[in-house]
């Protein structure tokens, strides 16, 4: 708590607000904590763009504020079966077509065909891939998300995945240079690129910069359409002891620096992870504006 505000994933809980739900915790007893969590959801119009509530986020702050002992939450009634997102199940390990793809990208280029996956049945088998065959394995985001299933002829030769950008990331921050309210209000106007997989069996010059182009050119409307607001500006981050970033420079992607190495939820202002270069791609030539208002 800081003079009487506490700032929450971007949302400013006064002292106020904390009497507030001590009474709506109070008058609502009977409730399981998810309930608890929607019922304030509607309460505040804590809402997502697309008119989702976002329980997820208001049920964290709520566990916060009881685990530091500002309000206290009903008794668990129901434990889930698993309660970390790094015990969730592993994709399901799918058996790709792996037939050699080669030759130029210019005879490729008319046969590749670029689907947005998320929530549709294809969904599957991009988390499959990514899970099987990036060095990161995948990883389930939380919040708002695309993925790019990248095909040649039926056969699955990429994947991309984009999804909510990260809060605080100073080198950016002062690219854009918005104010921290600007930055509240507009971060979810961003959208990181958090995957970006060639598969083993493709072997097409420049087939990597030329999907980063491809993409570019359909996220905006693929993301309105899930989430009802659009994103101005891509971001990434490369691993420099893994990858020079030879594709995003090739499709004009713009290196601003590095990360700290400290993460986002960093305590000890000391690194503790390799630092990462940061790069991004502006999809609106007014996008300094666009995020600052």
């Amino acid at each position: 708590m800081n003079d009487g505000v506490l700032r929450y994933r971007g949302r400013e809980i006064t002292s106020a607000d904390l009497s507030f739900l001590r009474e709506f915790i109070h008058a609502h007893s009977h409730l399981s904590r998810w309930k608890l969590s929607r019922q304030l959801c509607e309460a505040w119009q804590w809402k997502q763009a697309n008119g989702a509530l976002r329980d997820q986020v208001c049920r964290s702050l709520l566990l916060f504020l009881h685990r530091n002992g500002d309000l206290e939450l009903p008794a668990i009634r129901r434990r889930p079966v698993r309660n970390y997102l790094a015990d969730r199940e592993r994709p399901e390990p799918l058996v790709p077509d792996n037939r050699p793809v080669r030759g130029s990208l210019s005879v490729l280029r008319p046969r590749i065909e670029i689907q947005q996956v998320r929530r549709t049945a294809g969904e599957a088998l991009f988390n499959s891939l990514v899970e099987q065959y990036h060095y990161l394995q995948y990883d389930q985001p939380v919040g708002e998300q695309v993925k790019y299933l990248v095909t040649a002829n039926g056969q699955a030769i990429a994947c991309l995945a984009f999804s909510s950008a990260p809060r605080h990331l100073a080198p950016r921050d002062r690219f854009i240079g918005w104010d921290a309210e600007a930055r509240r209000r507009n971060i979810g106007l961003i959208a990181y690129n958090t995957r970006f997989l060639i598969l083993p069996w493709v072997a097409v010059p420049h087939l990597a910069s030329h999907l980063l182009g491809r993409v570019a050119a359909t996220i905006p409307c693929d993301w309105e359409r899930m989430y009802a607001h659009p994103v101005w500006l891509l971001e990434t981050f490369v691993d420099p002891a893994r990858f020079r970033g030879t594709c995003y420079r090739a499709a004009n992607w713009i290196p601003l620096g590095s990360t700290t190495g400290r993460g986002k939820d960093d305590l000890t202002h000391k690194p503790n992870r390799p630092s990462k270069e940061i790069l991004v791609y502006p999809l609106h030539r007014r996008f300094r504006n666009l995020l600052s208002e």
